[in-house]
């Protein structure tokens, strides 16, 4: 048993934001992960003693402040995402090449001015929607009551522009249109900037990485808190009483503490025993965020030689199971990995798969697209985020048709002693590596003003 002034449970960018917080401002702080490792979402995978990759979130972008400012704070360096040469657009079975820096996708005459009308459209629905508070936004129930599928088929009238926007969706949510409700779309494009600004690269949010890989963010901040940070400890319930709120976890651990922060996504938080149990309105709402489902994929071979060929190394296809693939090669080039990303449905096909007809799939579609040298990597990584135990799922939670307009004003409110953290729950760059960080400064700064 333990006393202390605030236990933050959860090692992702949120936990660890909210306990570096507390510990600046002078508080006592424990850090309970369920891991044997910190980071969260965020991890590496070794490819050699001098190349990782990013097995989890990887990207930042312009206006992704407290990433940078982590980035600057750790003498880290970004370098920039490659895309130079031409991408690959495959749309109802074929395949034709795009500048990096062309802005109208092949698609033909009447599909590219239809997905230009309909993006604007978006665009303008997604500016009316507070981020703050999208239950707010005029029309929130009826936006809330739709589907994204449905809006596609009334605001798409070609089938190209519908299946590029589809795939986009995908690429974005990791989850298909059908699942989203309307309001919740246009908040987290809004909450982003701009669909835009979702979908690029330069000047968007996939522009930079981190040399070293994103999870040195995490390493360097819990290095930082020192022996305040104990792994491997899975929180199991928390009770609350007058006298403060007690955390126990699987292993007979116990904490007592004046303040929790709960720095987990709303479905894992929703999985923790509470005693009294939580308010029927937040109960209900962590019924229903549901994590996206998606596998990194990842293909190593001596050189990145799609370059040679004019190539960026991207490919964006409406044809699984992967429908998205980057260069993620190091900053110097050498060795040459090709990232693909299996998303919704096509996350959850490969995910029945055996190990050897997984990568036999993925292969076969970085040939489709870069010839038959994509065949025969030298090494083959994946990480299937539904798989993980205190994950769950990838990137973020979503919320699909009334939960905004009912449970929304639910999200960050605190109750029974409890703070919450996460990406999911951030107004800005929510479903970001900087919204978690956000939401963890956000918390930390709730639980200060309560302890006076």
């Amino acid at each position: 048993m333990a006393e202390t002034e605030v236990v933050v449970i959860g090692a992702g960018l949120a936990g660890l934001s909210a306990a570096r917080r507390l510990v600046a401002a002078g508080r006592e702080v424990v850090l309970l992960e369920a891991r044997d490792r910190v980071g969260g979402r965020t991890e590496h995978g070794r490819v050699d003693e001098a190349t990782v990759v990013e097995l989890g979130g990887q990207w930042i972008g312009p206006g992704q402040d407290h990433m940078y400012a982590l980035v600057d704070e750790f003498d880290l360096t970004t370098f920039p995402t490659h895309d130079h040469g031409a991408s690959i657009l495959e749309v109802e079975g074929r395949a034709r090449r795009m500048s990096s820096n062309g802005r109208v996708p092949p698609l033909g005459a009447a599909a590219v001015v239809d997905l230009a009308r309909g993006m604007a459209r978006f665009e303008r629905l997604a500016r009316s929607v507070p981020i703050e508070a999208p239950w707010r936004a005029p029309g929130a129930r009826a936006m809330d009551g739709c589907t994204l599928e449905s809006w596609i088929d009334e605001n798409f009238k070609t089938r190209r522009a519908r299946a590029f926007f589809r795939v986009a969706v995908e690429a974005v949510f990791a989850t298909e249109a059908s699942s989203l409700s309307l309001l919740h779309a246009g908040f987290y494009a809004h909450s982003g900037t701009s669909w835009e600004t979702l979908l690029g690269i330069e000047g968007a949010a996939q522009q930079d990485r981190i040399v070293g890989g994103s999870a040195l963010i995490a390493e360097r901040m819990a290095a930082d808190l020192g022996a305040r940070v104990h792994l491997e400890r899975p929180v199991r319930r928390i009770e609350t009483s007058p006298e403060g709120v007690r955390v126990l976890d699987r292993h007979g651990g116990r904490w007592d503490a004046r303040r929790v922060v709960v720095a987990l996504p709303p479905t894992l938080a929703g999985r923790l025993e509470y005693d009294p149990p939580l308010p029927a309105m937040r109960d209900q709402l962590t019924q229903r965020v549901p994590a996206g489902s998606v596998i990194k994929l990842f293909a190593v071979y001596d050189e990145p030689f799609w370059r040679n060929e004019g190539l960026t190394g991207q490919a964006l296809s409406d044809r699984g199971p992967v429908k998205l693939t980057f260069d993620n090669s190091p900053p110097d080039g050498r060795p040459g990995i090709l990232l693909g990303f299996a998303e919704g449905a096509d996350a959850r096909l490969l995910h029945r798969l055996p190990a050897a007809e997984r990568r036999e799939a993925t292969l076969a579609v970085f040939a489709r697209h870069f010839g038959p040298r994509a065949r025969y990597p030298a090494m083959f990584l994946e990480r299937d985020w539904s798989a993980e135990e205190f994950t769950r799922g990838c990137y973020g939670g979503h919320l699909g048709p009334g939960v905004w307009t009912a449970y929304g004003d639910r999200l960050r409110r605190p109750c029974h002693g409890l703070h919450w953290a996460g990406t999911e729950t951030a107004a800005r760059w929510n479903g970001y590596m900087d919204g978690a960080v956000a939401s963890g400064y956000r918390a930390a700064d709730e639980v200060l003003q309560q302890l006076g």
